[in-house]
């Protein structure tokens, strides 16, 4: 493939210990103040969207280059090996200031991820760290997380919106993906829907999963769902017509072209703009506008031949889904791939290993994949 990719944005080191025993119904019947929880060997690998996202696309097949920020201690140390394995580590940023951002993923079994993480020097990515030479290099452009990043959403959200022109102005293709966010961070308190309304007009493909969205440009909506949910997972609750759509209408209305909504283990919901707007995309990434535009759906996923962490899940879909697009796939085979992708990414503890290459993915669906 000689389209050239950028993957911009966070990158941490996750440390997941194996957690022992049958699924559990509450965190509490494993943690709980001063018990001994007995566990395997931790799984130590690279996370955030630029290595999750960004390797999985260079195993798939892309010609990508990995742009995050990452300190000079011994966990940096630990990131630039890993991704040197894979041949991805000569375009990170060292900063000498700032220390390695990493988390702590406890991924019990039956119960949703709890993450323990430091920013680090996540905190400090801005615009001028992705430079415009390189960018007219790139056709295609994928920011991840900028809600984990105190210069991408502070001051109203200045430098994601200068960094997103920068690459449109470059000529790239533009894709954002968001994470969540703790409601009392002060993440959790930035005028998201502002910052959002400002961005998406530079955003090609808009690729946040749908409870981080809701979250944050319709907060009472957010709340009616927590309340109808209880203690199940909000995605296992939500109707396509009564909660997903009318997200995706403001989010068109914001200006999205292509928008691919992750909605857990339910599935991919995904639309797109009117041709003339399709248009809009990049002339480097050659979509068809009139094959791309109006397009709607919900692609159920797969059922995984196990469950063993979530852990990426998201990233790797994108990963797909992006993936399929340089590869000049139709869009229902790009969602296709990308809920695929999410299937087998879920059998393993970390974000890579299981990961197939497109040709056996296609042959899975083919011989009547069985979907949730």
């Amino acid at each position: 493939m000689d389209k050239k990719v950028i993957v911009a944005g966070h990158i941490c080191l996750d440390i997941t210990p194996v957690f022992k025993g049958d699924k559990k119904d509450k965190v509490s019947e494993v943690l709980m103040p001063g018990k001994l929880v007995e566990a395997g060997a931790a799984s130590v690998s690279t996370g955030g969207a630029v290595a999750n996202t960004g390797l999985a696309m260079k195993l798939l097949g892309a010609d990508v280059r990995l742009m995050g920020k990452i300190g000079t201690d011994e966990f940096g140390d630990m990131i630039c090996n890993i991704l040197d394995r894979y041949g991805a580590e000569s375009d990170m940023i060292r900063d000498e200031k700032e220390s390695t951002s990493y988390s702590v993923v406890l991924a019990i079994p039956g119960i949703d991820r709890i993450f323990i993480h430091c920013p680090g020097t996540n905190n400090t990515y801005g615009a001028a760290d992705v430079s415009e030479a390189v960018l007219k290099e790139t056709v295609l452009f994928h920011f991840g997380y900028p809600s984990l990043m105190k210069r991408m959403y502070e001051n109203s959200g200045k430098e994601l919106i200068a960094l997103f022109k920068k690459a449109k102005d470059a000529g790239c293709a533009t894709s954002l993906d968001l994470a969540a966010v703790d409601p009392k961070s002060e993440a959790g308190r930035a005028d998201w829907e502002e910052i959002l309304k400002q961005v998406i007009p530079y955003v090609d493909f808009f690729v946040p999963s749908i409870e981080e969205l809701c979250f944050m440009i319709d907060r009472k909506r957010y709340g009616d769902w927590q309340e109808r949910a209880g203690d199940h997972v909000i995605t296992e609750i939500l109707d396509t017509d009564r909660d997903i759509r009318p997200l995706a209408d403001r989010c068109m209305a914001l200006g999205a072209k292509v928008l691919l909504l992750k909605c857990g283990a339910k599935g991919l919901y995904y639309r797109t703009a009117p041709s003339n707007e399709i248009d809009k995309i990049s002339v480097k990434l050659g979509l068809d506008a009139g094959a791309w535009s109006e397009k709607e759906g919900f692609e159920r996923s797969y059922k995984p031949k196990a469950v063993l962490s979530a852990t990426g899940a998201g990233d790797t879909s994108i990963a797909a889904f992006l993936t399929a697009v340089l590869d000049g796939c139709p869009v229902e085979e790009c969602v296709r791939l990308a809920a695929a992708t999410g299937a087998c990414c879920v059998s393993s503890y970390d974000a890579l290993s299981g990961l197939m290459p497109f040709p056996r993915l296609r042959e899975k669906i083919e011989h009547g994949w069985e979907k949730n």
